[in-house]
């Protein structure tokens, strides 16, 4: 008998578990960053098919296991870089998946071609739960253990190598398993583990990187940009942050001046565009150290604070190519204190392109700062006259609603009281974004103004905020204190000269309303009016898009689609009304729609195939299973097969509505979305093995026994896994009430102290959760052997669906609601226990 191939195992789940997190950078790139939900649905799912198929073929493959473990492990290798091949060059759009047939069919294709390289890797993994099964939580530990360990060492080889040269390497690492599994099974071990580390070493480094090369949406604005003569790609650079491309155009020169006045008298200096993951344009300008050059950037919405302010000290949130920054220089800012998420960026401003650029975060008075925005101010002490929000994303992916899956702590109502609370008495926090008709995004930061100002204490918010805007963009002003005369003065004048339009300031009357940018009526002051009326409610839930502020539990800043108002865009089809839709949003209803049809089938086939087969064999009830051994008790000699579909749906569902909430949580702590990702997800893993591995240590003591409270339930198990249980419960409740009061006590921590902590308070909740699923599936291995792929099969597919309803649940519910979801599912999993 082969000994099981444990650490095999692990490199193996390492390397799927890195290939999921890949799969959302290469999607990102290529596509938008909708697909990462779907890249999660897809790994899920290819692990509970292969549940399925070794559920059906178990008798064939479990003496062969040595055999198929290695030919898994072989292909996921090979099938890692081949699906996501194929898979970019299929024709898919998903801006017309609501009027084309072809495109559900397109995303289908996708899901099916990257479903092949996970089927592979989970085929080995399950087969070695069902050959070892008296070892469940042990092999379970080094599964999860080694899926985290990936989680870390991908974001970690994104900072070394392009995302292509990483495929190939998670590639590699799939055959490298196959040649280790070789070894620890004695299987062919004189010449075929060489073999193999030798493919494995051609998988890396033998094949040419053009035959992978990255294949961006048409739609994408890199490859708009890439299609005018002559333009050409400068320089590039990747990390987990993006992928960051130069472009230069000399034949017609990039002209990037979002909302620029048509009035204007100076034009652009000449531009290079950089772009983050073929999309969010920026411009970086060349700068000589002249102030004059910059004279457009007075004629931006975005300069209308520089008009009411007297050399502010500014801070800018999201400082990206530096236009912020110059826009500040123009207008002789005392000081100003940039923040930039992506290092990437401020080294090509700074270094790779410095004689073009200037270096504008090395003038007298700038200081630059790494990092995220949010946790930047929170951990700030010091006060500003102005805090401004850049502009961060592209016209075009806004105004199609493709960020709508965007979680944004930037533009939240928790986020804007911060930003209000490090205000100067009479300071300005200003946001520029991009006007989309009927109004939507811009409607949504005055009315998260309002909010916060309200929860803040102020009785006048009216009093206290600005709207402007011109032909493209908005700019929202929001003051520490009132307005006055002189400040609504100046914006009369700063608007006649530049053709802005004001959308509302303190005393505006209708009529001064909608002057220079005509649209059919004063759509902005109007909501701007009602926004600010007793009425406020009403108007939010008649208007056509969901304009209510996101708050920090429901971050989705980008998301307006209402499902009453699908009709009526569906209606005017011909008229451009599909145009109205969010497409993020609904390419996210196609995926859990595909993934639930997909995860049925993959549950009740098996089921019905195996439930026919034991009729026939024992004329037994149709969910009922037997003993595999008769030596088996009482206690285990049948097993509801109602209650194992329970337990599992239950778990699988629970575990990950927690995994996805809390990673969202713990990204205000750890500021920075990358460092969320990464901690928390190898915590919840590592920590989750270990909890399975000390399963394994409580099932064997006697003293448990006495707190059975069924003679039919494994007398060793059940109040291990009730125990879990409400230690589940207890520390999810108990953190929804504490941590967001903690976390801002926190954040001023350095960063290597605020991810100890994290890993410290994501330990004790991450142990409890990784007992209930092996002790269950050791349960139903003591029980009835054949149903342990089905078992395990169906939490996976249940975790596919679960995977994208717990975004939807958090669009529409929040993610505090996701917990409690989830609490209620693992107390329904301890009451199914079978």
């Amino acid at each position: 008998m082969p000994a099981a191939p444990l650490f095999a195992l692990s490199l193996l789940s390492a390397a799927a578990l890195g290939y999921e997190l890949l799969l959302m950078r290469l999607f990102s790139i290529i596509q938008w960053h909708h697909f990462a939900y779907m890249m999660i649905s897809v790994a899920l799912l290819g692990y509970g098919a292969a549940g399925a198929m070794v559920a059906l073929a178990q008798r064939w493959l479990a003496p062969r296991f040595a055999a198929v473990f290695v030919s898994g492990a072989v292909l996921f290798g090979v099938f890692a870089v081949t699906s996501f091949a194929f898979a970019q060059r299929v024709a898919f759009n998903p801006l017309a998946i609501l009027w084309d047939p072809r495109e559900p069919l397109r995303l289908l294709l996708i899901y099916l071609l990257l479903l092949i390289p996970f089927c592979c890797a989970a085929t080995s993994v399950c087969l070695t739960f069902t050959r070892f099964n008296d070892q469940i939580p042990r092999i379970y530990s080094f599964d999860i253990g080694g899926a985290g360990v990936g989680s870390v060492a991908i974001i970690g080889a994104l900072f070394v190598f392009h995302p292509l040269d990483a495929l190939r390497l998670l590639g590699a690492a799939g055959v490298a398993a196959a040649a280790l599994a070789c070894v620890e099974c004695r299987w062919h071990q004189q010449w075929l583990p060489a073999l193999l580390l030798g493919a494995a070493a051609l998988l890396a480094a033998g094949l040419p990187r053009d035959w992978l090369a990255l294949r961006p949406s048409e739609y994408k604005e890199l490859s708009q940009a890439l299609r005018i003569k002559d333009a050409h790609v400068v320089a590039e650079s990747s990390s987990p942050l993006g992928l960051v491309t130069v472009v230069e155009s000399p034949l017609i020169p990039f002209r990037h001046a979002p909302g620029l006045s048509l009035n204007a008298t100076k034009e652009p200096p000449l531009q290079l565009g950089v772009f983050t993951d073929g999309d969010g344009l920026a411009a970086l300008d060349r700068y000589d150290g002249r102030r004059e050059p910059l004279g457009y950037l007075d004629y931006l919405t975005s300069a209308l604070p520089y008009h009411l302010l007297r050399r502010p000290k500014v801070l800018v949130l999201g400082s990206g190519a530096g236009v912020d920054v110059l826009q500040a220089l123009y207008h002789e800012a005392s000081a100003i204190d940039a923040v930039e998420l992506n290092p990437q960026i401020v080294e090509t401003v700074q270094h790779r392109f410095a004689d073009f650029s200037g270096k504008p975060y090395s003038a007298p008075n700038v200081r630059l700062f790494t990092g995220d925005a949010r946790g930047f101010v929170a951990a700030r002490g010091e006060h500003y006259d102005l805090i401004q929000v850049a502009l961060l994303d592209s016209f075009s992916a806004t105004s199609a609603g493709l960020y709508a899956l965007s979680e944004s702590y930037l533009y939240t109502v928790q986020a804007f009281q911060d930003y209000l609370r490090h205000l100067n008495p009479g300071g300005m926090l200003t946001i520029t974004r991009w006007v989309t008709l009927p109004p939507r995004d811009v409607l949504k930061l005055f009315a998260t103004g309002v909010l916060a100002m309200e929860n803040a204490g102020v009785t006048q918010p009216s009093r206290r905020l600005m709207l402007i805007r011109g032909w493209n963009t908005a700019t929202l002003l929001v003051k520490n204190g009132e307005f006055d005369d002189a400040d609504i003065a100046a914006l009369g004048s700063f608007c006649r000269a530049r053709s802005f339009d004001a959308g509302y300031y303190p005393g505006m009357q209708a009529a001064e309303a909608n002057r220079y940018n005509l649209l059919d009526r004063p759509y902005f002051f109007e909501a701007a009016r009602a926004l600010l009326s007793p009425g406020r409610d009403t108007f939010w839930a008649r208007y056509k898009f969901d304009i209510r502020p996101a708050t920090d539990d429901k971050p989705y800043f980008f998301h307006f689609f209402k499902w009453r108002s699908l009709p009526e865009f569906v209606a005017l089809k011909g008229r451009g009304g599909l145009s109205l839709l969010e497409w993020g949003y609904p390419v996210l209803i196609a995926t859990l729609l595909q993934s639930t049809l997909m995860a049925i089938a993959l549950i009740l086939f098996p089921l019905w195939v195996m439930a026919r087969r034991q009729r026939t064999a024992h004329g037994s009830p149709l969910l009922r299973a037997t003993s595999r051994s008769s030596d088996a008790t009482p206690s285990v000699a049948g097993i509801s097969g109602r209650r194992v579909a329970i337990y599992f749906v239950a778990v699988g569902f629970a575990f990950m509505f927690i995994e996805i909430a809390f990673i969202q949580k713990f990204v205000l702590l750890l500021s920075h979305p990358l460092y969320a990702v990464a901690v928390v997800l190898c915590a919840f893993l590592s920590f989750a093995g270990l909890g399975s591995r000390y399963a394994q240590r409580l099932q064997g003591r006697k003293v448990l026994a006495s707190y059975a409270l069924r003679p039919s339930r494994n007398t060793n198990r059940w109040p291990v896994v009730a125990t879990a249980i409400a230690a589940i419960s207890g520390i999810s409740l108990v953190y929804l009430l504490v941590l967001p009061a903690l976390f801002p006590l926190l954040i001023p921590l350095p960063d290597p102290a605020r991810i100890v902590i994290a890993v410290i308070l994501i330990a004790p909740l991450a142990f409890a959760m990784g007992m209930p699923f092996p002790l269950g599936l050791s349960r139903v291995a003591a029980g009835a052997e054949t149903l342990v792929p089905w078992a395990w099969g169906i939490n996976a597919c249940t975790s596919v669906v679960a995977a994208v309803l717990a975004t939807v649940l958090a669009i529409h519910l929040g993610f505090t609601a996701v917990v409690e979801i989830a609490v209620l599912l693992y107390l329904a999993a301890a009451a199914a226990y079978p």
